[in-house]
């Protein structure tokens, strides 16, 4: 995972200068999205795929989450009625479809490939938020991810926790 954030960060410094996004903001969002992919006991594979696939609830309006019918026919979350996030970092599927992105280069793009899912991420972040680097900047991405203050609070500070010095010692 850590290698993703990492690559995904390298990749649009070169691909996207002016973004400025930081790995630990990618890992901050696949903490709180996912565990890392570990969400309901999943695993990444060696080859980065997360097993099984993460899915999320059916986004039909209740329980506070939005209202969002189908847009796929259910190819990539498995429902023709309600759009559901999907993968390690939780894309609902339009999302996915207009910023994917193939981050391990096997000429394929998959939402529950973590090289995949973090470089979308990355991307996604980079296009709405524009310039990370700036408080604006990297409020405008998050809120576009996910406009929840909690989930921004939540995302800041895993984010900010994993570029802290560790005091365990080693």
């Amino acid at each position: 995972m850590l290698a993703a954030y990492g690559g995904a960060s390298l990749r649009l410094s070169v691909d996207r200068p002016g973004c400025g996004i930081g790995w630990n903001t990618l890992a901050g969002i696949g903490t709180v999205e996912s565990l890392h992919g570990s969400y309901n006991g999943a695993t990444v594979g060696s080859a980065g795929t997360v097993t099984p696939p993460i899915t999320g609830v059916p986004l039909n309006g209740s329980d506070g989450v939005m209202a969002i019918p189908d847009t796929d026919e259910g190819a990539l979350d498995g429902d023709a009625e309600w759009d559901r996030a999907v993968g390690p970092m939780q894309f609902i599927p339009t999302t996915w479809l207009r910023y994917a992105q193939d981050g391990n280069a096997d000429g394929e793009t998959d939402p529950h490939q973590i090289d995949d899912a973090v470089l979308t991420a990355a991307t996604y972040l980079c296009v709405r938020g524009e310039d990370l680097a700036t408080d604006d900047g990297w409020n405008a991405a998050i809120a576009a991810y996910n406009r929840s203050l909690p989930y921004a609070r939540d995302v800041a500070d895993h984010a900010a926790a994993l570029t802290q010095p560790s005091t365990t010692g080693a």
